[in-house]
């Protein structure tokens, strides 16, 4: 069993799974950005790495993304960083990620040395489940998890598909559009939480738009094994890139915040 099931098999609560993207602002600050998420309780720690051309992001992650580029972020770099935050933490970390980059660098070699950086699961947002075999084979081999999308417009027929190739978990899209935070919780989304249950025994994450414990006590309620927060945390440190420690005590009280509204047994 890896990392990233020991962590959803062993959790009677939702988990809570922290982005950010990798090299934001630079090398140095991402690697404490990431140990504030850890030190705050987060589950599983979800690594963006930097894309020109990231069509499922918001503003807020495109932003992110231009700094990450700017300080010359490569996916070395984002390697690097992993490396650096395995060398005091065991947290799961999972990799979202484009097919170009992949591809540009060998899909052979990107996944092997994800796998000995110490990367568990690695999401390619705009991979088709049609298309993704060669990838899906390899990271078996390699022992990531694949990990693919499901949104409210995924018929029943392509959620098995996607079931069917997905290990570690199923992120589910909760809103129509791209990342970014949301007032509301659509109820659409607790419909596709109930309909993807119905097809597979995977535990089921939820994102896109979700940013605060009321929200997260929502998705604890509904059923969810995971809630992914992203535009919220990248947002914090947008505000704090002058002040590295606010930076820091801001995100570790965020996601403190975030995982005692995740408990299902203080719900309301």
């Amino acid at each position: 069993m890896g990392r990233i099931e020991e962590v959803l098999t062993g959790s009677k609560s939702p988990v809570f799974i922290g982005f950010t993207v990798a090299g934001d602002p630079d090398k140095t600050t991402c690697v404490r950005i990431a140990r504030a998420l850890i030190a705050g309780g987060t589950d599983i720690l979800e690594l963006g790495v930097p894309f020109s051309d990231p069509v499922a992001d918001g503003p807020t992650i495109q932003k992110a993304d231009e700094r990450a580029l700017g300080a010359k972020t490569t996916p070395a770099t984002v390697f690097a960083i992993v490396r650096e935050i395995r060398t005091e933490s065991d947290v799961p970390i999972v990799l979202l990620t484009y097919y170009n980059i992949v591809y540009r660098r060998g899909i052979e070699r990107f996944y092997r040395e994800a796998h000995d950086a110490g990367v568990d699961g690695i999401l390619i947002a705009d991979m088709p489940v049609e298309e993704s075999d060669e990838v899906c084979n390899i990271a078996s081999r390699r022992d990531i998890a694949p990990i693919f999308l499901i949104s409210q417009t995924t018929s029943d027929k392509r959620i098995k598909k996607i079931a069917a190739k997905a290990r570690g978990y199923l992120y589910l899209v909760a809103v129509l559009g791209v990342t970014g935070v949301r007032d509301e919780v659509s109820g659409r989304a607790i419909d596709l939480l109930n309909r993807v249950r119905r097809h597979t025994s995977l535990p089921l994450a939820i994102g896109f738009g979700i940013s605060t414990p009321e929200q997260a006590q929502i998705w604890a309620r509904a059923g969810a094994d995971g809630v992914i927060v992203g535009s919220a945390i990248v947002e914090i440190v947008e505000r704090n890139l002058k002040d590295p420690d606010a930076m820091e005590r801001e995100l570790k009280e965020y996601v403190t915040d975030m995982k005692k509204a995740l408990i299902r047994d203080h719900l309301p």
